[in-house]
């Protein structure tokens, strides 16, 4: 959603990393019995995370999805259309990762690629950009009439953050990977993108399914924030798995294993590090 520049410290009233660490964690403990119910229910949920560039959504689904079952749970970010899926009917790549009963799905970005940006930088024409504007809310009926479960998140990031996020991708050979030119040249398209969200929102928040806006100038609070609503939106409940124990070892019946030069092992290349 973006807000206007500010001269404030960006962590002066950043969550406390003590209090962040401890309320996750609580959180993606209630996340593994939503998921455990949404398995044995045989019910479907999507969740669309959604925002400009480095507003903090990859992070955001990277704890959502740390202690879930991947066979569960999968994060979908589908790349670059190509030129077989140019000519489908625009959701029609999106419709393929829709789950299965019992099944979790995270879109690192989704259908909504159309209304940012392709809309900002022509990748659509005019016509396609008004299909799109007016099948999404029948689209999104459907799935839910269907039953699917679908969540929509919004990370608002202002642009004084948006940049400093972005210059700090550039100085850390780790996270460059990030940043692409059409991410940068985002900072010079700000109120364009801003227009492009505003006319998106009009059109596609609507009661049956809403957008939810996650202000992200401060990554911990916003991953709190979002985590803490979705579970306040899915009423599950407590599942009690049947107890596990560790069955009885047999005693030895022969078996002896080869020897070990007939295997090629990886070298203990930790043993030559200082300290170890």
């Amino acid at each position: 959603m973006g807000s206007t520049s500010s001269t404030k410290d960006p962590h002066s009233d950043r969550m406390p990393k003590k209090v962040y660490e401890a309320e996750l964690y609580r959180l993606q403990a209630e996340l593994v019995k939503m998921q455990e119910w949404i398995r044995l229910e045989g019910l479907r949920l999507v969740v669309l995370f959604e925002g400009r560039d480095a507003a903090g959504k990859g992070s955001a689904i990277k704890r959502v999805a740390e202690y879930l079952n991947p066979r569960v749970a999968q994060i979908v970010a589908l790349p670059t259309p190509t030129e077989r899926q140019r000519t489908q009917w625009y959701f029609q790549r999106y419709v393929e990762h829709l789950p299965a009963g019992g099944e979790i799905r995270l879109l690192d970005r989704s259908w909504y690629n159309r209304a940012g940006v392709e809309r900002v930088m022509n990748f659509c024409t005019a016509e396609e950009y008004r299909r799109f504007l007016h099948q999404t809310p029948i689209f999104e009926r459907l799935l839910i009439e269907d039953g699917i479960l679908l969540r929509k998140y919004w990370f608002s990031v202002s642009d004084d953050e948006q940049e400093r996020r972005f210059k700090s991708r550039l100085e850390d050979p780790m996270r460059q990977w990030k940043l692409s030119p059409m991410d940068l040249e985002s900072i010079t398209r700000w109120e364009d993108y801003s227009r492009a969200k505003d006319e998106m929102l009009v059109h596609t928040d609507i009661p049956e399914s809403p957008w939810f806006v996650v202000e992200a100038d401060d990554k911990r609070r916003a991953r709190i924030n979002m985590i803490h609503h979705l579970l306040t939106t899915i009423p599950y409940e407590q599942v009690m798995r049947p107890p596990l124990e560790l069955p009885h070892r047999p005693s030895s019946s022969g078996y002896e294993r080869p020897p070990r030069d007939l295997n090629n092992y990886v070298p203990d290349y930790a043993a030559g590090l200082p300290g170890s």
